[in-house]
């Protein structure tokens, strides 16, 4: 039976993510929040917010950041969505697990000043160019994020792997006249390089991460919900 809604077309992978062939550098992990120690609650997030805001066919405008961390996306399994915003904003529950993630702040700050959720998501959908994170293990055994690009050996090891969910977005029902990359720094520099490779969008619009604006910019916040919001202009209309 063909997935007939955009949810379900993208349920269908999201729900499966595999890094199976895909040899990682030593001491690096995936974060893996579906088969991690929450994936029930995070199957279950994740289905919840597809059902609510992408059972339609419509197309969307891709919003795409860097990859998982652990206290937003690899908590809840959503882009840019700590456990406070999934109860608050989304009206998702989350049971035994609590995050706060400073990103997450900035953009659900920016979601309501767009007009909120409903509209937001009508037009846009947000995930990220390589959709599961990475962890680092440390000299004293504790673990940090890594970034994709981070390492040179992972961002090449993890490539293909972003080509074919890129696809797969985009084959889902994105447009691709337009994308949105979240971070202007590394993560623009990739994608643009990849994208002019494959060329599967016409344009791309980087904007700065929500976690660099909080951690060095955070008295000009509003400024810089006022620059998403001008860009999301083309998307949201």
């Amino acid at each position: 039976m063909a997935a007939h809604t955009l949810a379900d077309r993208l349920l269908k992978h999201i729900l499966s993510f595999s890094l199976k062939g895909v040899k990682l550098p030593k001491d690096v992990g995936v974060l893996d929040p579906f088969n991690g120690p929450n994936a029930e609650e995070v199957r279950g997030i994740v289905t919840t917010f597809h059902r609510k805001y992408y059972n339609d066919v419509s197309t969307r405008v891709l919003m795409l950041g860097i990859n998982p961390g652990r206290l937003g996306a690899g908590s809840t399994g959503l882009s840019f969505t700590d456990t406070k915003r999934c109860e608050s904003d989304l009206g998702i529950p989350v049971q035994g697990l609590r995050t706060h993630e400073p990103s997450s702040d900035f953009f659900y700050r920016m979601i309501r000043a767009a007009g909120g959720p409903e509209g937001f998501y009508r037009a846009i959908y947000v995930h990220a160019i390589c959709p599961l994170g990475f962890v680092k293990e440390q000299p004293d055994g504790t673990f940090v994020n890594l970034n994709y690009y981070d390492d040179k050996a992972l961002e090449k090891a993890v490539t293909p792997f972003v080509e074919q969910w890129l696809r797969t977005l985009v084959t889902c029902g994105m447009r691709t006249d337009l994308v949105y990359c979240i971070g202007t720094g590394k993560n623009a520099a990739y994608f643009s390089k990849l994208n002019e490779r494959i060329g599967l969008f016409d344009r791309i619009i980087a904007l700065e991460h929500p976690r660099y604006v909080m951690q060095y910019k955070a008295k000009q916040v509003d400024a810089y919900v006022n620059k998403y919001i001008h860009a999301l202009g083309e998307a949201i209309g």
